[in-house]
């Protein structure tokens, strides 16, 4: 089995599901005591979201790219960065750690390819809707058209995930709007939702969407057991 390092704290809230669902996915597959190797390094996220904020992207990756670099020395054989956002820094993070990163949109791409989707609605921060890295990977790599809500619903959107789920707060006026944004997405013919920022799924249920939903915690932390106990390099 090798060992999965985990780049987490962006939140903690969603880092926690990381490790759980690895772990028993490693116990679904192998059965019996059988638990992940993987080490993890936590960054402080109130530091990480104001450089997001003031556009620093470049202090962003010499700080992950930092905390790759030290779990390559703690002896992981590959990369998880818990959050989609700071995939906008991935190329930084993989060169200055030299250790190769499963990133989260292809994990997710290959779940939307496999279900043989093209257009997919896209929920995420505003810097994960609005920003190239993530829309255009799935397009270049999978062939998926991702649509976004409109700029009032992004905004609120994005408030609602540095504001309340980042601190593992869950209203039912904000579940609310989520799904109407989803039936928004679906009426501009998404066939299916992905759930691009890693704490969205701790508020929104599958039964919130009429088209099938793409947990991306889920999808890259059970990747992430696929290639740990596979013979790839």
């Amino acid at each position: 089995m090798k060992t999965i390092g985990l780049i987490g704290g962006m939140s903690w809230e969603s880092t926690a599901l990381y490790y759980k669902i690895i772990n028993e996915t490693v116990k679904e597959r192998l059965g019996g005591l059988h638990s992940a190797k993987c080490v993890m390094y936590s960054v402080d996220f109130d530091e990480i979201q104001r450089l997001q904020h003031m556009n620093e992207w470049d202090k962003t990756g010499e700080i992950l790219g930092e905390a790759g670099a030290r779990l390559a020395a703690a002896g992981a054989d590959f990369l998880l960065i818990c959050t989609n956002t700071m995939h906008k820094v991935a190329d930084d993070i993989e060169a200055k750690s030299g250790l190769p990163l499963l990133h989260i949109a292809d994990a997710t791409g290959a779940s939307i390819q496999q279900a043989k989707l093209q257009k997919i609605g896209l929920l995420g921060t505003r810097f994960t809707m609005e920003e190239s890295f993530y829309v255009d990977r799935l397009q270049e790599r999978f062939g998926i058209l991702a649509v976004v809500p409109e700029q009032e619903v992004r905004n609120e959107v994005h408030r609602i995930i540095f504001e309340e789920l980042c601190l593992g707060v869950m209203k039912d006026d904000s579940r609310a709007l989520f799904k109407e944004a989803i039936t928004g997405l679906i009426g501009r013919g998404a066939e299916g939702i992905i759930l691009g920022c890693t704490e969205i799924a701790m508020l929104v249920r599958p039964e919130d969407s009429k088209v099938p939903v793409f947990d991306t915690t889920a999808i890259h932390a059970r990747r992430a057991v696929e290639l740990a106990l596979s013979v790839e390099a």
